[in-house]
């Protein structure tokens, strides 16, 4: 299983981490500490020098109860960042985290490789038709924001099957716009009880027949912390857990603030190969 960015073929047959860098001040667990060009170039070259495969950016925090931002001042946040981590690791595959069609579009533009949409198109259907446009991977995310995965006509016995009726119908909607690569999220801690995210983790392996990429972000997340009755700081152990068994169950890429335990998970596990 492969995946082209920016014409580089990347081979997903071993999992690989995709390191998150926040140029937020509000995220929940690593707000304000990297939203400053030095910090953000730190940051990048640790999560390179410990495994990571891929850089996410985001500039605009979808923490539960986050306060949402103008395009504008998005745009402030990444814009000057992005093109200096692109000049600066031009070997580097790195995503853009947004929902807004303008920004993915500039930032593929300046180099970045893949479109990571929380909304699923949801907030801005333009966004799939300029990753279409521009062969960039597409990640697509399962966010119940969305009425189409509500409607009432269809009974859905589980979120599971819930979310793979919604995976089929944007999938074919995202071939039409000329898709090439789709990378599944199933969204955790999105639109979600906590009781539906364990759910779907139990049965992630159903995510399969899909045959494309399976991406999990859980890193830190409340899904952990709440059910432990810590805080994001202390969720580390949790994450690991976590996504030793999404490996397990076939994830393909995992998205995380702590890469070298990330690359742990990955590098032991692969030892059972």
């Amino acid at each position: 299983m492969t995946i082209n960015c920016n014409g580089k073929l990347v081979d997903l047959s071993v999992p690989k981490i995709m390191g998150i860098l926040n140029l937020t001040p509000d995220s929940f667990y690593d707000g304000g500490k990297h939203n400053s060009l030095k910090k953000s170039i730190l940051k990048t070259n640790e999560m390179i020098n410990d495994g990571a495969s891929f850089i996410d950016i985001g500039g605009q925090s979808t923490r539960p109860g986050g306060n949402k931002i103008s395009i504008r001042e998005e745009e402030k946040r990444l814009f000057p960042i992005v093109e200096s981590l692109i000049k600066e690791y031009p070997d580097t595959i790195f995503s853009i985290d947004t929902f807004h069609n303008s920004i993915a579009r500039r930032c593929v533009d300046m180099g970045i490789s893949i479109v990571n949409d929380i909304s699923g198109g949801y907030y801005d259907p333009e966004i799939i038709k300029i990753a279409g446009e521009k062969k960039a991977p597409y990640v697509l995310t399962y966010n119940e924001i969305s009425p189409f995965i509500n409607d009432k006509k269809v009974n859905f016995e589980n979120i599971v099957q819930k979310a793979l009726f919604y995976f089929s119908s944007m999938i074919k909607k995202g071939y039409e716009n000329g898709l090439n690569d789709i990378i599944i999220d199933p969204g955790f801690g999105f639109s979600k009880t906590m009781k539906e995210d364990y759910f779907i983790m139990k049965n992630l392996e159903f995510f399969k027949i899909l045959e494309l990429p399976i991406l999990v972000g859980i890193s830190r997340k409340s899904m952990i912390y709440k059910n432990l009755n810590i805080n994001p700081e202390k969720a580390l152990n949790g994450t690991s857990v976590l996504n030793s068994i999404a490996l397990l169950k076939g994830a393909n890429i995992l998205r995380v603030h702590d890469v070298v335990e990330a690359k742990e998970c990955i590098d032991l596990l692969q030892s059972l190969q």
